[in-house]
């Protein structure tokens, strides 16, 4: 049978149309039957993921509260700030637009049509993600690629929704698009460190460096003066302790502009050659399914969170 099972999906999976469109079913199953059962399938899978019972009425952990906020936060704003290629247009809004402009990764093309895409003028290293989701990117070094399979796989992310079957609201309604960018890499060849600064409230209260993000990833934490902080996830290996950047202060200050709507909210940045650029803006880290060791952490996080419901509308 499980032969079987798998000779199948291998045959779903290679046809691109067929496979899409049992995704979209498959993710709209799950929506409602969550939405009509009380949110029961959230529950379970919680409670299989993090060893207790998900409290949605009055939630005291990180994770709990990310869960909360996928389900009933409706700030107008999460929809437009998870679209890769609208959250653009928000940064100017707040920063101006010289200022977004010097730290934003050079957008070299941004379609509907992926067959529209003039792979002949992009240059050897760039990266193709869809706007509408999260985790989905092709990297392309070294002038290397496949121009059928970049469309092919593009033209099956358009068809794809993202995110609701994981109940993340700010997916639902973003109008999806093919985003091609410049591709980052440091003085080593690599993708550079990634920072990313956990805000509550306008303030940073944690810090995850993320190291070598394309091979042999790891993670570092830190707390808001830059303090190795003895922590860890069960997504990776522990990084290593790194000095303050110098232009620490101004990744902070960038972070605390971007998150003032929000209650709570991720900034990523990264920082090359002491250059800020940035990286998204992220509602639902790991989808309130991450785990920190020690556990105590996680409702240590969550006390910086003070849950007020519509609290965008003030």
């Amino acid at each position: 049978m499980n032969v079987r099972y798998q000779r199948w999906k291998k045959i779903i999976k290679n046809h691109d149309t067929l496979y899409a469109m049992i995704c979209q079913i498959r993710t709209y199953i799950f929506y409602y039957l969550n939405r009509i059962s009380n949110y029961q399938l959230e529950k379970t899978r919680f409670y299989h993921r993090q060893g207790y019972k998900l409290n949605l009425k009055n939630p005291q952990s990180f994770q709990e509260k990310i869960v909360w906020k996928k389900i009933y936060d409706r700030n107008p704003l999460l929809p437009i700030v998870a679209d890769k290629y609208q959250v653009r247009f928000y940064l100017q809004q707040v920063l101006g637009e010289e200022n977004t402009k010097s730290i934003l990764v050079p957008l070299l093309y941004v379609t509907e049509e992926p067959k529209t895409i003039p792979f002949e003028e992009l240059p050897d290293e760039f990266i193709v993600k869809p706007n509408h989701a999260s985790g989905l990117n092709i990297i392309i070094r070294n002038g290397c690629f496949n121009q059928v399979e970049i469309v092919n796989t593009c033209l099956k992310w358009l068809k794809t929704p993202y995110g609701l079957d994981k109940l993340e609201w700010a997916y639902k309604s973003i109008k999806r698009k093919i985003v091609i960018e410049k591709l980052l890499i440091d003085e080593d060849g690599k993708v550079p460190k990634e920072f990313k600064f956990h805000m509550f409230h306008g303030k940073c209260k944690l810090i995850c460096v993320v190291f070598d993000r394309m091979a042999e990833i790891s993670k570092s934490y830190f707390d808001e003066k830059f303090n190795l902080l003895p922590i860890k996830t069960s997504s990776c290996p522990p990084g290593k302790k790194i000095q303050r950047p110098i232009n620490y202060l101004s990744m902070m200050e960038l972070a605390e502009k971007l998150s003032q709507p929000f209650d709570y909210i991720r900034v990523d940045l990264y920082n090359m050659n002491g250059e800020i650029y940035f990286g998204e803006l992220t509602n639902y880290p790991t989808s309130g399914m991450g785990q920190y060791d020690p556990r105590s952490f996680d409702y240590k996080l969550g006390e910086y969170w003070n849950i007020e419901p519509g609290y965008w509308k003030k």
